[in-house]
């Protein structure tokens, strides 16, 4: 037999004397709570019926005119299946859609699974020396907790691809597959991290007569042992034939990754482009470098020009009409209705549905960990009315063909507005007087920053 007891039936003591909730306060609080009809209607729904479904909006239900004026143009949907390497699709689906474009391929994907190898290995070392780098620190401090509580993560950012890629260059998708591992990568993450977090403790142990960048090589060898199980070994050198959109045969040659990426990329993918961020609680026009938001320990940290979205608006349509893709991240789940692949601001009215007012904007929710840059797609397309304004954008997502519309999202201009973050774009769709703000030194920012969690 069950009891339930109802609110306002016991004392608090003295807690209500020090901002706690006395009976007293909380019989008024329970009048919130009316119980009338709609009370109870809404209460018998929400137990079979869950709160995304109810709130959706019924005046909204049409599908979006799905015409863009502008197109990138590319072919085919990835899947980076139950992984955080959104931030490695979209990079490598940008460098794809140039490829794409200039041999005439048919459906082209460059390996995950191998620039995701040498980014485990390079971020394990990552770890490895910051705890050298901070041995003399108590372990109490932040940034030595940062490092120990973020040992290695499959999420990241563009100058995770941009470093990795520069370095270990890159394979056709069928030279090293996707494996259960890269599919899905928890489990092998679980066993990285613990492992690092252990060697990390013995590094910190180390006494001035150790060698530890001797003992650094042979930790990271059992890193790479577990990474090749897991993902396979990364080829050296491997021949491939290229096929054109026809299917029919162009070439057949040897490649190693780099000459691999010399000739189907070849960009200067370090200094060629900016990152641009839209982040009210800060500064426009000042450059901010995130510390330890990187992927390579002699690599590049994200550093970013933040700016109005107007004028990051600016740059992506000049981009978009030179039929060039861009890294892009946002805060995908707000709003977004995955069955459409839609994300507007009215698809979903949570206020009517509860009885309550959300009422904060951009920067109130940035500044509260309402919001922040959740998800990296692929920005490829945008739809512009006669006087050149943005009416909608879409991306190509990595949550495979049959995701959203045809595996891409397509989002309202106000709702780009409100959870829009990051961009990466190239220099020479960038204005003179955005480049001139790059010359800034930037404001160093801590790695525990909110704003800056690896996009999954």
């Amino acid at each position: 037999m069950a009891v339930i007891l109802t609110a306002g039936v016991w004392s608090l003591g003295a807690q209500d004397r020090n901002g706690g909730i006395s009976a007293e306060m909380l019989t008024e609080i329970s009048k919130g709570y009316e119980g009338t009809a709609a009370d109870k209607a809404l209460h018998n729904a929400l137990n079979t019926t869950s709160i995304t479904v109810l709130s959706e909006n019924a005046d909204n239900m049409a599908m979006i005119d799905t015409h863009f004026s502008d197109k990138v143009r590319t072919k085919g949907i990835t899947d980076q299946k139950s992984s955080g390497r959104c931030w490695l699709f979209s990079g490598l689906n940008v460098l794809r859609a140039k490829a794409i474009d200039k041999y005439d391929l048919g459906d082209f994907s460059f390996s995950q699974s191998y620039v995701f190898f040498y980014d485990q290995l390079e971020k394990a070392n990552l770890f490895l020396q910051g705890v050298i780098d901070t041995k003399k620190l108590s372990f109490d401090d932040r940034t030595v907790d940062w490092l120990f509580s973020n040992p290695i993560g499959d999420g990241g950012q563009f100058t995770g691809v941009s470093n990795l890629v520069t370095k270990y260059g890159l394979v056709p998708a069928e030279v090293m597959p996707e494996t259960l591992c890269a599919n899905s990568t928890s489990a092998m993450s679980t066993q990285l991290k613990t492992l690092l977090r252990q060697d990390g403790l013995k590094l910190r142990a180390a006494t001035r007569s150790d060698d530890v960048q001797a003992m650094k090589t042979e930790m990271l060898k059992e890193v790479y042992h577990i990474l090749a199980l897991c993902l396979g070994v990364p080829p050296t050198e491997f021949e491939w034939s290229r096929y054109d959109s026809k299917g029919e045969l162009v070439s057949r040659k040897t490649y190693t990754p780099k000459s691999f990426y010399d000739e189907y990329v070849g960009a200067d993918l370090e200094n060629n482009y900016i990152m641009v961020m839209n982040d009210p609680t800060r500064e426009w026009g000042k450059v901010y470098e995130i510390e330890y938001d990187r992927h390579v320990y002699d690599g590049q940290n994200w550093v970013y020009v933040n700016l109005p979205i107007e004028r990051i608006k600016e740059m992506a349509v000049a981009s978009i009409k030179d039929n060039t893709a861009m890294y892009f991240s946002c805060d995908v789940n707000k709003f977004l209705n995955r069955t459409k692949g839609v994300a507007d601001l009215d698809n979903f009215d949570y206020g009517s549905l509860m009885g309550v007012e959300f009422t904060m904007d951009k920067r109130q929710r940035v500044m509260t960990h309402a919001s922040g840059s959740s998800h990296a797609m692929t920005l490829m397309a945008v739809d512009l009315d006669d006087e050149g304004t943005s009416k909608k954008w879409m991306v190509e997502n990595s949550w495979g063909a049959s995701s959203g519309y045809k595996g891409h999202i397509i989002m309202t201009d106000e709702w780009f507005n409100e959870y829009m973050f990051r961009l990466v774009v190239e220099k020479k769709y960038v204005p003179a007087d955005i480049l001139e703000m790059t010359k800034q030194k930037p404001e160093l920012l801590p790695a525990w920053d909110p704003m800056f969690l690896p996009e999954e």
